[in-house]
């Protein structure tokens, strides 16, 4: 039904579906128009306020009739006149609702349908009227408020205060807000409200004001082989007029080609999707470049539009296959030698330089079944490289034929008929000495760390992988940290050197490691490991780890020490202790677990004591431990000492204090010892004519000869004097003993057990005897009898020494100096 509403002279024209509580009869639907001329009758009985009528059309300067277009999908329009009647010009108020108190049921009211205002209308103009019934009795003034009217935006929308008409003072923009709510208030002067508030929706109608636009420029590659209907690009443009509505409906399609060639209607679009397509013959990578402009337009075509740019490259077209230039290569690689270049191939192809269609791939085809060789690409994309992958045998192959393909890195063009390219590459692989190989590299024994020398321990032999050179193989040892093996030079049998230990730093998690050599002719030297479980036996007795308590000698608290023994669990713990020699009658000593608790059973003098502990393993092998124990004199479990003898802190001061001195008299001893020799050299002891071979013996024994008056108590002026002689023994601090091997069962170990057991005690830092200081006293200021060195030996040509030379080589010396042998001239 068609709604007049007349305000000013302006005629206003809606549609609607009216709905009332009442039913209504439907007619079923039918497209088109059922005649030429459509009259609307419009009587006010089947309007009520509020109502929505339809779309507004404003028919100016009082016209009553207008023209409907409509155009169907094919695009024909259909054009019908419209005639409009009004049978009461009172229509184009809108009504308050009535409110009825009590519950006394009242007819439903119309709903108030939304107002549609077009956007981009220039304002002020009137939109409706809004009337109360209220307004016959009584004083009425009317207002809105809502965004548009008192709230952002302010102002676009405002009522007659007096008359209630409802003006639009501005033009409405749809991209901007595209629906407004506020609402509609009637009061009555001095006493309020007079109307429920109503509200009122006003709907912005869309306007074709935004033309189609694209957000970017285009640009795709397209083959110059590419069949025709192949998708291309496809393009997008929007509209910011209302969705899903003819002002953003829009359409595409191609309004120039640049260049033309070969005609100028290579590419087609599609008017919906936008959509690019390759629709003639004859693209060519020549002309390198079509430029296409594109217009999009709404209104199916019919309206607004933009355009853009879409530049298409034509590309080559892989339809020219790579060929080598050499249909086959030889060449010679050493054995044993992996990531070498074996040899370039060179191809050539007719399709553009440096393209997806000119580059290269290589790859083998046949005659690498173990993938011995890799290929690659060269740097210029038109050379393939084969090397080798793995090290080659020429034992096992001497000689290799390896057929290689190439095609590029795109497929070929559709419809393009090539034959792919191989190459056959000969590789022919030199012969070099190659070191023995141990099989395998790591050989792993089980052994018990007790072996006994000369005991084999397994045979590890190497292989010449050069069989045809028939070359011996030698063995050696070259790397046994702790020298506990022996390899046979011509067998490779390993047997014990020396005893091996389980427990000695040179094992890491009861394995032992050995590096065997294996050489050739040449000699190449091939490696092999050899790791040897070590399986533990009891041949570590248990051990104190402490060597040092100090107690008191009244209530001493127990002192508890550590048991170690280096063997595996399954010859340790439980432990057993016992007290040794006199430690027997003063100390107490038993087991606490893994520790020992010892106690001082009576009270001794302060002093240091050595208390002997035998600690046995479950087994029963066991072994001394000596503890020095310091006995002060206090009470209690803080042990503290303050008697301390001249030997302690102050010893080092009285030390430096001696050796002071006895510097001090060796420099004296020295000046009185040159001044002394000065003397004798002036006036000899003896004259030459008298001198004579005496023995002179300076014991109290006797004097000399009769004719000798020698002064003997000048010898034994100072040995009378002689000071007393102290002596300071230095006791080493006290380190942990080495391990003795206990007495082997095998005499055959005999003497390996006399050679550890020696080295252990020499390198022993707790057994005597101590290093001594020895302090002296001063000597005196030299002696009083005349220089030794003063005295000459002559010979007086009556004797005879030849006897000498009768006495064996340690005389010849003396037989020559007395004999008038070779040395005389240097007397």
């Amino acid at each position: 039904m068609l709604c007049l509403f007349t305000h000013d002279g302006t005629r206003v024209l809606r549609t609607c579906n009216l709905t009332s509580s009442a039913e209504t009869e439907r007619s079923t639907c039918v497209p088109g128009f059922e005649s030429e001329l459509l009259i609307f009758r419009v009587s006010r009985e089947h309007l009520r306020p509020g109502m929505r009528l339809g779309r507004e059309v404003v028919l100016y300067n009082g016209h009553h009739n207008f023209f409907i277009n409509s155009w169907d999908s094919q695009g024909q329009k259909i054009t019908v006149p419209v005639r409009v009647n009004t049978t009461d010009p009172q229509a184009h108020a809108l009504q308050f609702p009535k409110s009825v108190g009590g519950l006394r049921r009242r007819k439903r009211d119309w709903v108030i349908p939304p107002l549609n205002v077009p956007e981009n209308q220039r304002g002020p103009y009137p939109l409706k009227v809004i009337r109360s019934n209220e307004d016959k009795t009584r004083k009425l003034f009317y207002s809105i408020t809502g965004p548009g009217a008192d709230l952002p935006p302010v102002g676009r929308f405002k009522m007659d205060r007096q008359t209630g008409n409802l003006y639009v003072t501005q033009p409405l923009n749809r991209e901007e807000t595209a629906e407004y709510t506020f609402e509609a208030h009637a009061v009555v002067e001095g006493a309020g409200q007079a109307e429920a508030p109503m509200e009122i929706i006003v709907h912005v109608i869309d306007q074709n004001d935004n033309k189609p636009y694209f957000t970017t420029d285009y640009k795709a590659n397209v083959a110059e082989a590419m069949a025709i209907g192949t998708e291309v690009v496809r393009v997008e443009a929007k509209d910011d007029d209302e969705p899903d509505n003819l002002n953003s409906d829009i359409r595409y399609r191609i309004l120039n080609q640049d260049p033309p060639l070969p005609t100028d209607n290579m590419f087609e679009i599609n008017p919906i999707t936008g959509s690019i397509r390759v629709t003639g013959k004859g693209l060519d990578r020549e002309v390198r470049l079509y430029t296409l402009t594109v217009q999009a337009a709404d209104m199916a075509g019919e309206g607004l539009s933009g355009q853009t740019k879409v530049i298409l490259t034509v590309t080559d077209s892989n339809d020219n296959a790579p060929v080598f230039t050499q249909k086959s290569y030889s060449a010679t690689v050493d054995e044993n030698k992996k990531d070498v270049e074996v040899v370039k191939m060179i191809v050539t192809d007719e399709d553009e330089p440096q393209t997806p269609a000119w580059n290269a791939i290589f790859k083998i085809i046949s005659g690498d079944p173990d993938g011995l060789f890799t290929v690659k690409t060269g740097n210029n994309e038109n050379e393939g490289i084969l090397c080798t992958a793995k090290e080659l045998d020429f034992e096992t192959a001497s000689k290799h034929t390896v057929l290689v393909s190439v095609e590029n890195e795109i497929p070929f063009a559709p419809g393009v008929s090539v034959v792919t390219s191989t190459a056959t590459v000969v590789v022919d692989v030199k012969d070099v000495n190659e070191a023995p190989v141990f099989d395998p590299k790591e050989k792993l024994v089980v052994k018990p760390e007790d072996l006994a020398v000369d005991e084999v321990v397994v045979q590890y032999t190497a292989s010449d992988p050069d069989t045809a050179r028939k070359q011996k193989v030698a063995y050696k040892m070259i790397n046994d940290p702790a020298g506990w093996l022996n390899v046979d030079k011509d067998t490779g049998l390993i047997k014990v050197r020396r005893l091996m230990d389980r427990e000695a730093p040179f094992v890491t998690n009861n394995r032992y490691i050995a590096n065997i050599g294996a050489y050739d002719d040449v000699p190449a030297t091939g490696t092999g490991t050899l790791i040897i479980q070590l399986e533990d036996v009891n041949d570590n007795a248990p051990f104190i780890e402490e060597h040092e308590i100090t107690v008191c000698k009244k209530n001493p608290a127990p002192q508890v020490l550590s048991v170690t023994d280096k063997d595996g669990p399954e010859f340790g713990a439980p432990y057993s202790v016992s007290l040794q020699g006199m430690s027997k009658t003063n100390w107490t000593a038993k087991m606490n677990g893994t520790g020992i608790i010892l106690n001082l059973a009576t009270e001794l003098p302060s002093g240091d004591y050595r208390v002997i502990l035998r600690v046995a393993d479950k087994h029963g092998l066991e072994q001394d431990s000596i503890i020095k124990a310091e006995v002060c004199d206090c009470k209690g479990a803080k042990a503290t000492c303050t008697d301390r003898g001249i030997g302690g802190s102050n010893l080092p001061l009285i030390l430096g204090i001696l050796g002071a001195i006895l510097l001090l008299a060796l420099v004296l001893l020295m000046l009185q010892f040159a001044k002394r020799r000065k003397k004798d050299k002036k006036k000899p002891l003896l004259l030459d004519d008298s001198v004579r071979d005496n023995v002179y013996y300076y014991d109290e024994e006797g004097g000399g000869e009769d004719d000798q008056d020698y002064d003997l108590s000048v010898l034994h002026r100072g040995l009378d004097n002689r000071p007393e002689v102290l002596r300071s023994n230095v006791v080493p601090n006290l380190m942990s003993a080495p391990q003795y091997r206990p007495r082997p069962t095998n005499p055959e170990d005999m003497n390996n057990f006399i050679e550890e057991n020696l080295k252990a005690a020499d390198n022993d830092p707790t057994a005597p005897p101590y290093d001594s200081q020895m302090v002296f006293d001063h000597e005196g200021g030299g002696s009083d009898a005349g220089s030794l060195s003063s005295l000459n030996s002559s010979s007086s040509g009556d004797q005879n020494y030849d006897c000498l030379n009768e006495w064996g080589p340690r005389f010849k010396k003396l037989a020559n100096m007395y004999g008038g042998g070779d040395d005389d001239d240097m007397l």
